[in-house]
Order: C-alpha cells, then structure tokens, then sequence
C-alpha cells in the first residue's frame, strides 16, 4: 500500500498554482454579491495590483469603495479609467455623478449626469441618470446656476476650516460669517464658526452660536461635541461630563458623525471612546486625512495599543511631514500642535492679509526650531504684504537691532513661559496682543511697561473665554499691582475697541 502510494507520488507532476488577475477579480464579484464589501476589497486591490491597466476590476473597485463610504477613491479610480485606461466606459461617467452628490459637490454631480446621458442616452442607467438630474435641480428656474452657487459655498467653507485649522482666525470668521449669511442653514459652518470665537477668547459669541444651532437643528452632534470641548476647556468639568454622558448614548450611522464624536472625546482626555470610534472607522476602510490618523494614533497610544500608533503616525507623516517629533510616546521632548514648529504653517501664515496674523508668524519664526530654513526662505524675502512693520521686526529678528518691535517680542516672549506649545487655542493670545500692539505703533505709543501691558493682555483674554481669574492673580504672575494692571486693562479694552 506504501510503495504504491510512493509510485503515485513519483509519477504525478507539482503543478503550480500562480493566482492571476481574473481569479481575485472573480473572488472580489462573489464577496461583492455576498454584500461582503470588505473582504471584496481587499480582493479586487490585489487583481488590480496584478493588472493594473484593466479598465473592469478598477470599475469594479471604485463601486465597492463607494458601498464603503470612500467615495474619495472612487473617483480617483474612476478618473483614472476615463482619463487613462478607457475613456469609451461611459458608466464612469454615472457613477462619478453619484459620487459627488453624495458628497456635496452638486455641480459636479450634475455636469456627469448629463454628460452621461449625452454618451449614452439609452444606456443601462439612463433612469437613473434622469431621477438624479431631477433630484439635483429640484425647485430650481436654473438648475446649473443654482448649483454652482451651492458648490461654491462649499469650496469657500472648506477653505474657512483649512484657515482655521492653520491659526489664520480672523481670516476664517470673514469667510464663515459669508457662509452663513447666503446659506443659513449650513449648519457645519455655524459650528466652525463657533470654534473659531472660541480659539479668539469670545466664548459668549460661540456658545451664542452653538445654542442657535441646537434650537434650530435639534440633537446636532457636531453642536454638541464642540459644547463639551468648550466646557472642558474653561474647567467646567461637571457640564462637561454631562454633555459627554449624553453623546455616549448616540451611536451615529455616518462615518462623518463618527468622526466628530471620536476626534471630541479625544480631544477631552477620553482616549478609550475616542479608540472606539476611530478605530471603528479605520476598521471600515474610513479614507481619512492627516488630523484623523493623528487622533488615531494618539488614542491608540493612550490606549495601550502603541505598536498600532506607532503604524498610524507613518501615515500622518505623509500627510503633514511637520508632525515629526510630535508623536504621544514622544510628548515630553517635542510640544503636541505647536504652531512654532511648523515651518510650513509659520510661512502661510507670513503671507496672510492681517497684519497680527503676520507679526505672529515673525514671532513663531523666531521661536521655531526651524528658525534658519523659515528667515532664508524665498518666500519671506518675495513677500509683498509687509510693511515697514513686519520688515523691522524680521531685521530685529534676524541682527538683534533694537526697536520697538523688540519690546513686543519680549512681553509675547513672557506668555511664552506659560503658554506653550502654541496650538489654536492659545494663538488666540498671540493674536490678541499684537493686535493691540499693532494698534499701539499706529498712534506712535511707546512699550513702556512691558509687564504691564502682557498681565493686561492675558486677564482680558481669559475674561473673553470665560475664565475665572482675578486681576490680582495675574498681577501677582508679572509681579505688578492690581492698580497698574487694571489701568493697563482699560487701555487694551480701548484698542481692541
């Protein structure tokens, strides 16, 4: 019975079994047809690893990313066909049209739509191309104006919150208080604008804001979130946990509320739902950004799961080079969010339309641990927007040739002893006091009593974000007297007036 088992043995032949293309890609159709999206996926990215210029298995693909809420890469998948690989797939058309109204881009939507039923007007989804059209210039005389407006409210919105996620505070309120004014019921720019009083130290402007929201927009999660943040943030712990004790009971379906709730409740120290939500999200194929692999990593990483986080924080590298060294096993060596050392954010900021906003670029300069690579930029030495100012700052900065600048810089040096690193939040110090600084040196008034003038500075900015403090505690820091420090308060009150 062995020996001829061993003859069998010998005379069979190994063949080799070497999965092509078409074998993931039929895999990839069952687990698709199974709703099985996941699992599809993952084997329709190895058919198109193995074929990579077969228009079908990235059509494929790009419908099961859109199944999974990656609509993102769907339409890079779909672009691609069109534009490399078979620009005849006039679906791709249809199916980028769904994309981006799911996504908010309704101009875009529409312009695929018809351009779909244009190549193909007795197509397989010629109904459905025409019930979108409809649906998409719903009530609307004249639907592709009507669309494009919608579109453009969008773009400047996003534009807004890359503002504000830079620090550039007052330039995001300009555009968000737009937005809501031609479309008031956009309630995500409400919220940012909100955020953004908050960061500036208007705390009664932003709850203002949040509870109009919330009358208007009952149980809005992104409303709710940001009270929680800003109730942490002024130490009011108690309303704080009862917020986050109701967002607890939520357990939202869209991937963008699941988001919000994570990045909050990271954001409040509480790493184990933070943990939950991301990680839920990532598990699900969720194509994030840079600020969503940060979080993940840091609640990771809080959470015990440090070989993940430190898997994670590759990917916010690629995203924002900048991060480095801010990784949460690495907190006590480099500040987490620090503006100063972020030479690409210093350099932006250089070239905003608001003169604190380019004073406090000078100053992060000067702070930054990119100090040399941020003074012999091109585009400091192009820059247009400076004025006399500005240039007498950077030449302070740079020589040590004193002026009066040098005594701004030095009572901004005395809130750097405490408030650092410098994230949004506290920017809005920053801003502040060169904003009265700027003021100062358009009336001529000379830096006389630099403790004075930061001790006044700081009381008010924590007055405006709901604070407790006294004058007395901030004078007793800047070692003043509470009689200096009220008359240098009324001063500030003035000019920032």
């Amino acid at each position: 019975m062995v020996k001829d088992a061993k003859a069998r043995i010998q005379k069979g032949k190994i063949i080799s079994f070497v999965p092509t293309g078409e074998y993931y890609f039929k895999k990839g159709l069952k687990a698709y047809h199974r709703r099985d999206f996941l699992k599809a996926k993952k084997y329709l990215d190895r058919a198109l690893q193995l074929e990579p210029g077969e228009p079908m298995i990235a059509c494929q693909l790009s419908i099961v990313s859109t199944e999974l809420g990656e609509f993102e890469n769907s339409n890079r998948l779909l672009h691609l066909i069109l534009e490399e690989l078979d620009p005849d797939l006039v679906e791709c058309h249809y199916f980028l049209a769904n994309n981006y109204a799911h996504l908010g881009f309704f101009k875009d939507a529409y312009h695929h739509a018809k351009l779909y039923l244009q190549l193909d007007e007795a197509g397989d989804f010629a109904d459905d191309a025409e019930e979108l059209l409809e649906l998409l210039s719903f009530e609307y005389e004249e639907p592709e104006d009507e669309l494009y407006q919608q579109d453009d409210l969008i773009v400047k919105h996003e534009q807004a919150r890359d503002l504000l996620d830079s620090g550039y505070i007052p330039k995001a309120i300009e555009l968000l208080k737009e937005v809501v004014e031609e479309y008031p019921e956009y309630w995500s720019a409400y919220n940012n604008l909100a955020l953004a009083y908050f960061y500036l130290g208007q705390t009664e402007q932003a709850e203002t804001i949040l509870d109009e929201v919330l009358e208007r927009n009952h149980g809005n999660i992104h409303a709710l979130c940001n009270k929680m943040i800003f109730a942490h943030y002024q130490g009011h712990l108690k309303f704080a946990q009862q917020i986050l004790e109701s967002l607890q009971k939520i357990q939202p379906l869209l991937s963008e509320h699941q988001f919000k709730l994570g990045i909050s409740y990271a954001l409040v120290g509480e790493y184990g739902l933070a943990y939950y939500w991301l990680k839920k999200l990532y598990k699900n194929g969720y194509y994030g950004d840079g600020l969503f692999y940060y979080w993940l990593s840091y609640a990771a990483y809080f959470t015990g799961n440090e070989n993940f986080a430190r898997n994670i924080w590759k990917k916010v590298l690629e995203f924002n080079p900048d991060k480095e060294g801010n990784e949460p096993w690495n907190k006590e060596l480099s500040p987490v969010d620090g503006f100063e050392n972020q030479a690409t954010s210093i350099l932006q900021k250089l070239e905003s339309d608001y003169i604190e906003e380019r004073l406090f670029a000078i100053f992060l300069a000067a702070i930054s641990s990119k100090k040399d690579e941020i003074l012999t930029s091109k585009k400091l030495f192009q820059n247009q927007r400076f004025t006399s100012l500005e240039k007498e700052y950077i030449s302070f900065i740079r020589s040590g040739r004193m002026s009066h600048t040098a005594d701004a810089h030095e009572i901004a040096e005395l809130f750097y002893q405490t408030h650092q690193p410098i994230g949004t939040v506290e920017a809005g110090l920053y801003l502040m006091w060169f904003t009265v600084f700027a003021a100062l040196s358009e009336k001529g008034d000379m830096l006389k009593n630099k403790h004075a003038w930061a001790g006044a500075v700081e009381y008010v900015w924590h007055k405006l974000r709901g604070e407790k403090v006294s004058q007395q505690e901030i004078a007793s820091r800047y070692e003043i007297s509470a009689a200096t420090i009220g008359k240098y308060v009324k001063c500030v009150k003035e000019l920032l007036d």
